[in-house]
């Protein structure tokens, strides 16, 4: 990833759309689309499915499965052809796609052909998220790093909104009416992102600024390391596998986020009206989502008082308790609380990990973590599969289990955190710059 300095510079300047609100709004109907609907109806449809469909949950559980593996193979196409991350076609064919994938749900009761679409909606999703976010921070980058956060605000409208249309639809409809619906929610969203401006292609000038300045850096580095004599990041031969210590410690924490977060959010309204039939579980999801909207500005602006290692501890614990309480306590004021509270973490967490990653420095630090994340959220639904049999509680238990495993990991990460870097010369101490990389840029990775 290259780095750039911010410039201050008019709306209408090359490079930047003419109004940036009407930028985030479109990458914002994008993500709503993309993960706000495609990927997490499935959450509110599946009690449905579950009566009117005769969908098990071990079956159930599978699909899961499908559309994260579909999701892993669509963000590997984004990592290994960075060009289809430029490609209005491929945004427009993607949301066809993921809108056709909902529409074709209820043609059938054959499970084989339902993984098949999840898949294939796994696959649209990621594609989707891939472009929408790196056109935002590509024509964004000379703005406030809120208007990024309110973008993948998107992400928790979506989960509203849909969340909102099965809650109206389940009195008076029955599963297939719920995707129906779905489809029609991500067709309007579509059309409302279709005119997305993808991350512009880099210009010749643009990437020999881009060499001078590697070069420039390369220079200073080695003028630095001439001059050094103590750094705060332990510049010696113990300085690699201090750094592997923290990423180590780091990824085993996102990687087990990535299976706690992913049960609750697959069986969470499953979980709630197993308990307390009707349409609290429903409820429940849209606040998820309306807790998820500001979430991501929020993480960022706490950012600015304490620090990342601190607050993903915090977001872990916090999480771990908002998925336990359907599971322990029951009742609709565990259920409502359990929605905000992991309505507000699970975007937060991801945002919060990968700008850790960043700050370390560490080689393809955002690559290998979304790679566990990925990897955990697959696993997820299969851990927790042959407890359902005996209902949900159980899969949420485990779930806030994993997640303070990972919390604990994240504590492990606080132990000598590099919070500053500083390279000291026969002269003066010099701050080395941080990692220039928010806490937005770092959500475009999730």
């Amino acid at each position: 990833m290259s780095v750039r300095p911010l410039r201050a510079s008019p709306a209408g300047s090359a490079g930047a759309p003419h109004s940036p609100w009407r930028h985030v709004a479109q990458a914002a109907a994008a993500l709503a689309a993309g993960m706000g609907v495609g990927r997490f109806v499935y959450t509110p449809i599946l009690p449905l499915m579950h009566a009117g469909a005769g969908l098990s949950a071990g079956a159930g559980a599978n699909l899961a499965t499908a559309n994260y593996i579909g999701y892993l193979l669509g963000a590997l196409v984004g990592i290994l052809a960075p060009a289809l991350v430029r490609s209005r076609a491929l945004l427009r064919i993607s949301l066809v796609v993921l809108t056709g994938t909902l529409a074709a749900m209820p043609a059938t009761h054959d499970t084989a052909v339902w993984f098949a679409l999840r898949l294939s909606a796994g696959v649209a999703s990621a594609l989707i998220f891939v472009i929408a976010v790196s056109s935002l921070l590509s024509h964004l980058r000379e703005y406030p790093a809120h208007l990024p956060g309110w973008a993948f605000g998107g992400v928790g409208a979506g989960i509203a909104l849909s969340g909102l249309l099965v809650l109206v639809l389940r009195p008076v409809a029955d599963w297939r009416a719920a995707w129906w619906a779905s489809a029609a929610l991500a067709a309007v969203l579509a059309v409302a992102s279709w005119n997305l401006r993808p991350e512009a292609r880099p210009t010749t000038t643009q990437a020999t600024q881009d060499t001078q300045a590697t070069q420039a850096i390369q220079a200073n580095a080695d003028r630095a390391h001439e001059a050094t004599t103590v750094t705060a990041a332990a510049a010696d031969s113990s300085h690699a596998p201090r750094t592997h210590r923290w990423f180590t410690a780091l990824f085993a924490s996102y990687t087990l986020e990535g299976v706690g977060y992913i049960i609750a959010g697959t069986f969470l309204v499953a979980a709630i009206e197993q308990s307390s039939p009707g349409p609290l579980g429903g409820g429940a999801w849209v606040l998820v989502g309306l807790a998820a909207v500001p979430s991501s500005a929020l993480w960022a602006r706490l950012g600015r008082r304490w620090s990342r290692p601190d607050l993903l501890l915090a977001a872990l614990v916090v999480q771990a308790v908002g998925i336990a309480l359907p599971a322990l306590i029951g009742g609709a004021p565990a259920a409502l609380v359990s929605a905000v509270l992991f309505g507000a973490t699970f975007i937060g967490v991801s945002t919060l990990a990968l700008a850790t990653g960043a700050h370390l420095e560490f080689p393809r630090s955002v690559a290998l973590l979304t790679a566990g994340y990925s990897v955990g959220q697959i696993l997820g639904p299969l851990v927790v599969a042959p407890l359902l049999h005996h209902g949900y509680q159980q899969a949420l238990v485990l779930a806030a289990s994993v997640v303070l495993v990972a919390a604990v990991a994240a504590a492990v990460l606080r132990i000598g955190f590099p919070h500053h870097m500083v390279v000291v010369r026969a002269t003066a101490p010099v701050r080395q710059p941080a990692p220039t990389e928010s806490a937005a840029d770092a959500g475009s990775h999730r």
